[in-house]
């Protein structure tokens, strides 16, 4: 799982549209750039979004887990100094 993209993917982007959907930062930034209209369609796009990036990561995270004997991630020897 430590060298998974795709749940790098849904990790970083979850953390991404949660801070949008959490604090003003599109609301300012779509302002600045001159779409203050379509503030109130950001939900339309941000909530699916999100659920969409937890989705992909819990799948990844619980396929890697299913394939490594014991639950566990496996780490490969050589990241560990070893």
């Amino acid at each position: 799982m430590w060298r998974d993209g795709w749940f790098k993917v849904g990790a970083v982007g979850s953390a991404l549209v949660c801070l949008a959907c959490l604090t003003p930062v599109t609301t300012i930034a779509l302002t600045a750039i001159g779409l203050a209209a379509w503030t109130g369609a950001i939900d339309i796009v941000a909530v699916p979004a999100l659920v969409t990036f937890v989705l992909l990561a819990a799948y990844r995270a619980l396929s890697a887990r299913r394939r490594t004997p014991g639950g566990a991630p496996k780490r490969s020897g050589a990241s560990m100094g070893e």
